[in-house]
């Protein structure tokens, strides 16, 4: 397996697939010794991209886990490793902010959801956590466990939103290529 992970395109069926929960069995057929070994592979990549969550479904792997967080500016650098993750419950409060995805270069959405969460998940060393979550941190996990269910945040937008996003997505990478230039 290559050292590195990289996004596979958001029209792999990977990538719209529920992932089942996982097994460490799973994790040495793809070549990962254990749990730290795909959390550091993952939060390296995650960061690498310049991302503030990555599920590995978007890098192709079968694992019901995610990594989310590790910006200094996002509760201190906080990282969670989240395996086999479940929201336990939500808030009454939505809010609108705007998101991106790895998934979908340059394409950003303002988007309504609960504020707080109340989770659980098995971290990287199998013990099982809950966290309760408020704000970004609490959008990014809502959004990664979106991808855990086979979904993406182009889901949650009207037709509309969608094609202004990723009319104005694509200018910006437009801009971006002919900066390269």
């Amino acid at each position: 397996m290559s050292n590195d992970l990289k996004l596979i395109p958001p029209s792999d069926p990977r990538v719209q697939c529920a992932i089942a929960p996982m097994q460490d069995e799973m994790l040495e057929e793809h070549g990962f010794e254990d749990r730290e070994a795909l959390s550091k592979k993952m939060i390296a990549a995650m960061q690498a991209m310049g991302g503030v969550g990555l599920t590995c479904n978007q890098v192709g792997l079968p694992f019901n886990f995610f990594c989310i967080g590790g910006h200094p500016d996002i509760e201190s650098g906080l990282t969670l490793k989240c395996f086999n993750p479940i929201i336990v419950s939500s808030g009454d409060e939505e809010i609108n902010m705007t998101e991106g995805c790895l998934t979908f270069p340059f394409v950003f959405l303002n988007l309504k959801r609960p504020r707080k969460i109340v989770v659980k998940y098995e971290d990287e060393k199998g013990d099982l956590k809950e966290a309760h979550l408020d704000g970004i941190m609490s959008r990014i996990f809502q959004h990664e466990m979106d991808h855990i269910l086979g979904r993406t945040f182009t889901e949650h937008a009207s037709q509309l939103k969608l094609e202004r996003a990723f009319k104005k997505a694509e200018k910006q990478f437009d801009k971006l290529q002919r900066a390269r230039r």
